[in-house]
């Protein structure tokens, strides 16, 4: 046999037994983020069903536009037409099949589909949380170049600062800058809306918890970055000690702000709800809002679906891109 016979025996079961490795941890995965998606439904589900109020007494109420007592003769043309005389499990299971089908329910306010509504409102809810994102990498980068590998004190200093931002309330922040940069400086409007003006308040409000937290991951990694042998390497080559930090020491460095960019997303989808609340600004926050205080039941089932739908499916596509870029990331997880 050759050598390269024997090259190509031993090298076919090695490819084989990586690709096995990735099918399966990418298979682990997808089993994992169906299984959470199930959990998340079924809590879901049994909260709302045990909060008081009768569903179809709520229902007649907003047709009616009077909030009275009904009469079982008035409630039961309801409960059959909307399932709510179903055994708890028979409701359970329809409401299953109908997230399966990507059907949500029709809205017991609007009298429309919980997907067509939420359609509506989710553009402004998903510009801001990508426009956060990319806002909180641009502020953190620089920082990291500023304050990491230049000392104690610049290292303590650039720490300090992002363990603080990282823990700050995002609902907090959003009040603040309400206050100081709109309502006493004026700088910015006090109601946002869609504009560029009254989208930048809304932006900052989200990126700086969280630019604090992927500050503390690039962190230790640029630090250890900056003793590998390939700094030494790059700096004989006559590259400045700037240029080195910039180029290669920050690109290694970035590896687990990318990882956790997954629970960033899933975060600032959540979180825009909540901010959209206190600058006024259109999207799921108020539709959210409008939907606990009237109880309708179907559109926050929905838009609690459609976060966590959204949280899994990007942490899983992140997983799975990892495992196939580079396996030996599958033995430290």
């Amino acid at each position: 046999m050759t050598g390269a016979s024997v090259s190509e025996a031993t090298t076919a079961p090695v490819s084989a037994a990586r690709a096995d490795a990735i099918v399966r941890s990418v298979a682990a995965r997808i089993g994992s983020a169906v299984f959470v998606l199930w959990g998340t439904a079924t809590v879901t589900f049994l909260v709302l069903s045990v909060l008081p109020g009768d569903r179809a007494t709520i229902l007649l109420n907003i047709r009616s536009g009077q909030t009275i007592e009904r009469t079982s003769e008035e409630l039961a043309p309801i409960n059959a037409e909307y399932g709510f005389d179903q055994p708890v499990l028979a409701q359970y299971w329809t409401y299953l099949s109908g997230l399966l089908r990507g059907d949500f329910g029709e809205s017991l306010q609007l009298q429309r589909p919980v997907v067509d509504i939420i359609g509506e409102q989710i553009a402004p809810t998903l510009t801001l949380a990508l426009g956060a994102l990319v806002l909180a990498w641009v502020l953190i980068i620089p920082w990291t170049l500023l304050t990491a590998g230049h000392g104690r004190r610049a290292g303590a200093l650039g720490s300090a600062v992002e363990t603080i931002t990282a823990g700050l309330p995002q609902y907090w922040v959003g009040i603040l800058l309400l206050i100081v940069l709109a309502v006493q400086l004026r700088w910015f409007p006090v109601l946002g809306g869609t504009t560029l003006a009254g989208t930048v308040l809304p932006l900052v409000t989200l990126a700086i918890p969280l630019a604090g937290f992927l500050g503390q991951a690039i962190r230790g990694e640029f630090d250890r970055a900056g003793r590998q042998p390939f700094v030494l390497t790059a700096r004989a080559r006559g590259m400045g000690i700037a240029g080195v930090r910039a180029r290669h020491v920050l690109r290694h460095s970035l590896i687990p702000g990318i990882t956790l960019t997954g629970w960033a997303v899933g975060s600032l989808l959540s979180g825009a709800v909540l901010v959209e609340t206190v600058f006024a600004r259109p999207g799921l926050g108020n539709v959210l809002v409008t939907a606990v205080t009237s109880k309708d039941f179907p559109v926050v089932s929905g838009i609690v679906i459609l976060i966590s739908f959204a949280y899994i499916l990007i942490n899983l596509v992140i997983d799975a891109v990892y495992v196939v870029v580079d396996p030996r990331l599958e033995s430290h997880r």
